[in-house]
């Protein structure tokens, strides 16, 4: 989670604008009686909003009022208990003891508290009274209660109060009409009619007002007719001094702690503001001391549009301020609001009649938590299902050590004790890493901090000081730490990333990390943490780093494998050759950050994730599982990152979309993810998709070339076996290829392919039905089966191992598709500059002839050539009217070239896979991966306007593989064609979707020749 976009300045500025004492409130109850939003029935009982006792020893959010006047909590006088609030300084009547409470218009508040005048003043009447200032009116002092009060013994106050208009600046104060008498307040209850905590708010500015909404610095807030989103007003916000400065409306006393609550505002922009991103905040204090809170990421705002802002928020803190407000992530643009509200989400229990996942598994079952998650409902979840917990954030540098020497341990000691409290392990996360690091650690005083021997010095020594406080601390109670975190980049030649660890220190950031903290708790096992180690190349960059470190004496006890996966990427073959790989390292291993994102690219979206979506990655999680458990000897402990989707930092990342990653939705029920854990027999049946592209192969058992054009479709392992499978087809033909891993060496092992319902079994020795087209062949491991059968669209697959009993299968739809097309690029080396050399000669030349976007307009021929490690590629571009005037790239005059070093056919990209565009003019840009930038070193070309058209000349870098004969490229060109700022047509060589920019799957194969 990143850290949002505020300043000091922010809270200062805040605390300026409240008079004359800053608003505040602490304690909130948990666990309030579920009342209706009405007014409650005759006999039923008030509901608790508020108690101030003092017993914890501060003013628990109240304060002065009135210059020179001093409150604090003290030990000489109670009503109860051993404290009381003492008010003195006071040089006015008006002067005393303020607070902000929790009131809400329309709601009656019953006020009961005691006062007592401290000893040896005279008697003096105490009251309790409200200030507030009325939308468009003059403040206003109601009284609430009164009595008169002696230093003898504790009096009561008491009395109802409501008010019915839109006010701003609500202080609750207690005042005496001795101007400079000092006097004790005890056991101050607020209750009221109705649940102010459940009935929500809502604003639509209809009123001309701002309705409660105030700016947070200089920002004008105004109710307006110019825009609205329904009825005729909005509030338009302009004057901004800051991205942070804008409307905000204390929501204190709507949200109690522990409650889940969905806030919503639709927002505009302003006038002349053609573009902005636009979210959703809380900003809380307690103690006065703020922090702030995304409920909505900023999104982009279109001009002229308005847009969602939503998002769930539960309160996890006693608050003596709750505010929520509108900011930009960057730039003071005006815009206008409408229509917030804040509906309290009524909670579901938990299913108590269901297993506990930790119940169900052989190693510990761990969540990433953070307070919220041990609250309420979330906290019986996280109780019933998991042994362990992570905390996502609340012990990484920057929530732990934001200035040097200045360690900040409220939320990991909360959750630390938490644990401790409710016999749970504790995984300790993380004590370095390169990203929520502070400025200031790399830094000496304004300088930048290099690789001199004095800076890695004072570098190494900040990283000392910070791992021995962090797991000092904690000794004895975090038994696992993550003592680095994402040091590996497959992308470099040694497959270090280039973090300022290590430009400043090289590995010694590391030795000095896991020296320090086994030095300071030997006990603890210390773990090297990364994300995509499920990948070959980041798989063999961690393994030999490890290998080298550990060879070196550098304590690494064990090695930590994030799997934040998707519901199609990559196979759980992949992280089962992960888990054997480091296997042979002697090192313990565990799953930390585990979740399953529903979509398989970065763009695509969802309102509602589809019924078969959840059910597919039921049968994911159920792979991973069954991985799990056969590798239970060599891990220790799986970690889920997340408790429920309701709090999932896939939510805004890579983009903020609707994601349901985990085991259980967003009312904490379980999910078709938490059957394939727990019972995959309780699963919806699974009914998969592929295609069958046009395509005869000679069935002979071989596996020539059509098969190698697209990679097996993955039938998950069973005991010892496991398959690859493919089709193509023809008008009356459907052609079938298993490749099935299986060491048993059975002649009865089986394929039995079903097809419209009949079943065509072909047996490891070849025998198979009489009429059937097949041939087997012995392969490393187990077999390869090919068979021509009658065609059909309904095919199951079903691999037996005769010996062992087990079986997998897999079961779909097949549907027919045109052929892969295919070219081949002859090893040559030509001149990147535009014009057409005469190595292009040696090349097959292949045309943009499928449309994607209209039926006509620019085309192009293209060829490929290679050499070393670089693809070069022609476009000769038939097109007579250019135009660069859009200011998006792929609505320009261009070519796309897209590249699959891996050919892996995905839906989404992978982290080499490229589109490369090339304007007309010679303009580049790159898409693709979730990092374009990574992968836009990788790019050079050239453009030369010719009559009637221009030709692009490219080269495209491809690191990540060996290039040589016979090495097998996902590929495709794509031709833009605009028309003044619009593009308006498009046309490509194979993939006629128009999804390639998101979507490998569809491209064409390029074949490199010698």
């Amino acid at each position: 989670m990143r850290s949002l976009l505020h300043r000091a300045a922010a809270a200062v500025l805040r605390l300026l604008a409240v008079r004359p004492a800053v608003a505040a409130v602490l304690c909130l109850f948990v666990g309030l009686p579920a009342v209706a939003a009405s007014a409650t029935p005759a006999g039923a009982a008030a509901v608790q909003v508020a108690k101030y006792d003092f017993e914890d020893g501060t003013t628990q959010g109240w304060g002065a009022r009135g210059d020179g006047v001093e409150v604090g909590a003290t030990s000489d006088a109670a009503h109860s208990g051993s404290r009381s609030l003492l008010t003195s300084g006071r040089t006015a009547t008006w002067h005393g003891a303020s607070i902000g409470p929790p009131f809400q218009k329309g709601v009656t508040y019953q006020v009961t508290a005691y006062a007592r005048m401290v000893s040896g003043e005279p008697s003096s009447t105490i009251a309790l009274t409200v200030q507030r200032t009325p939308d468009g009116g003059d403040t206003t002092y109601e009284r609430v209660a009164a009595a008169t009060v002696t230093d003898g013994g504790w009096a009561e106050l008491s009395g109802t109060y409501s008010f019915g208009a839109d006010s701003t600046d609500v202080q609750l104060y207690a005042e005496s009409s001795e101007a400079t008498a000092k006097y004790y307040i005890d056991d101050i209850v607020i209750t009221s009619d109705t649940d102010p905590a459940r009935s929500g708010l809502s604003t639509d500015f209809e009123t001309g007002t701002a309705q409660g909404w105030s700016p947070r610095a200089s920002a004008s807030l105004a109710a307006t007719t110019d825009a609205a989103h329904g009825g005729a007003r909005s509030l338009a916000v302009t004057g901004r001094s800051a991205s942070w400065d804008g409307p905000a409306i204390s929501v204190l006393g709507k949200m109690a702690k522990g409650s889940k609550y969905t806030l919503s505002a639709w927002v505009r922009l302003g006038p002349d503001t053609a573009s902005g991103n636009l979210g959703l905040s809380i900003e809380r204090r307690t103690n006065g001391t703020p922090s702030y809170e995304r409920v909505a990421a900023p999104k982009a705002v279109p001009e002229g549009e308005w847009v969602q802002l939503t998002g769930t928020y539960t309160l996890a803190y006693d608050v003596d301020f709750l505010g929520v407000y509108v900011e930009s992530d960057a730039g003071t643009f005006p815009f206008y609001l409408d229509d917030f509200t804040l509906t309290y989400v009524e909670p579901k229990p938990i299913q108590t009649d269901i297993p506990a996942l930790k119940d169900e598994v052989p190693f510990t079952l761990g969540a990433a938590v953070a307070r919220a998650q041990t609250l309420g409902e979330h906290g019986d979840l996280l109780l019933k299902h998991f042994g362990g917990v992570t905390p996502g954030n609340d012990l990484k540098w920057d929530a732990t050590e934001p200035r040097e020497d200045e360690f900040t341990f409220a939320e990991g000691d909360y959750l630390v004790n938490y644990a401790v409290q409710h016999g749970l392990t504790f995984r300790g996360h993380t004590l370095a890493w390169h990203s929520q690091t502070p400025d200031w650690v790399f830094k000496d005083g304004d300088r930048d901090l290099t690789s001199s021997p004095e800076d890695k010095a004072l570098l190494l020594k900040r990283l000392e000081n910070h791992v021995k406080t962090l797991v000092g601390r904690y000794k004895g109670t975090i038994a696992v730490w993550d003592v680095v975190n994402e040091v590996v980049d497959e992308n470099q030649p040694d497959g270090l990333r280039r973090s300022k660890w290590f430009q400043i220190t090289g590995l010694d950031f590391i030795r000095t990390a896991f020296r320090v903290a086994h030095e300071t708790d030997p006990a603890a096992k210390l773990f090297i943490n990364d994300y995509n180690t499920e990948f070959p190349r980041k798989r063999q960059a961690l393994y030999d780093l490890v290998k080298r470190l550990k060879a070196e004496g550098v304590p690494i006890d064990g090695v930590g494998h994030q799997l934040h996966l998707n519901i199609e990427q990559p196979p759980a073959s992949d992280v089962e050759d992960t888990i054997s790989t480091f296997a042979t390292l002697g090192v313990d291993q565990q799953i930390t950050e585990l979740d399953v994102s529903v979509y398989p690219d970065f763009v695509s979206t969802y309102d509602e994730v589809p019924a078969e979506v959840l059910a597919e990655q039921g049968y994911r999680y159920k792979e991973l599982f069954d991985v799990f458990r056969r590798h239970k000897t060599q891990l220790s402990s799986v970690t889920v990152w997340g408790l429920a989707d309701d709090a999932t930092w896939l939510s805004t990342f890579p983009i903020t979309r609707l994601n349901a990653p985990l085991l259980f939705d967003d009312a904490l029920q379980a999910k078709p993810a938490y059957w394939g854990v727990v019972d995959p027999a309780k699963l919806p049946p699974l009914v998969r998709r592929l295609e069958a592209p046009a395509a005869t192969p000679e069935v002979d058992g071989r596996r020539d070339l059509e098969w190698d054009l697209l990679p097996d479709t993955s039938i998950a392992r069973v005991g010892d076996v496991s398959a690859g499978f493919q089709a193509r087809s023809s008008a009356r033909w459907l052609y079938v290829l298993a490749e099935v891993r299986d060491p048993s060496d059975d002649r009865s092992d089986r394929v039995t392919f079903t097809v419209g319902g009949t079943p065509y079994a072909v047996r490891r020795d070849g025998g198979h039905p009489r009429g059937v087209d097949a041939a087997v062949r012995k392969t490393t491991g187990g077999y390869r089966v090919e068979a021509r059968l009658p065609i059909g669209t309904d095919v199951a697959v079903a691999v037996t191992d005769a010996s062992g009993g087990s079986q997998t299968s897999w079961t779909g739809k097949l549907t027919a598709t045109p052929a892969v097309k295919l070219t081949t690029a002859p090893g040559r080396r030509p001149v990147v500059d535009g014009a057409v050399d005469p190595a292009w000669a040696a090349a097959p030349e292949i045309r943009t002839a499928t449309w994607i976007q209209g039926t006509s307009g620019a085309t192009a021929r293209a060829r490929a050539l290679w050499s070393g490690d670089t693809l070069y590629l022609l476009a000769q571009v038939a097109d007579p009217t250019l135009s660069e005037q859009s200011a998006n790239p792929w609505e320009q005059d261009s070519v796309e070239f897209f590249v699959d070093p891996g050919n892996g056919k995905t839906r989404g990209y992978g982290d080499d896979d490229g589109q490369y565009r090339i304007s007309f003019s010679g303009r580049t840009s790159v898409g693709g991966p979730l990092d374009p930038a990574a992968i836009a070193g990788n790019l050079n070309a050239a453009a030369k306007a010719v009559p009637g058209g221009y030709v692009i000349e490219a080269a495209v870098k491809l690191p990540t593989i060996t290039l040589r004969d016979g090495t097998l490229l996902g590929f495709d060109v794509q031709v833009d064609d605009a028309t003044g700022a619009a593009r308006t047509s498009a046309a490509t060589w194979n993939d006629a979707t128009g999804q390639g920019y998101r979507d490998t799957s569809h491209w064409g194969v390029l074949r490199l020749r010698r």
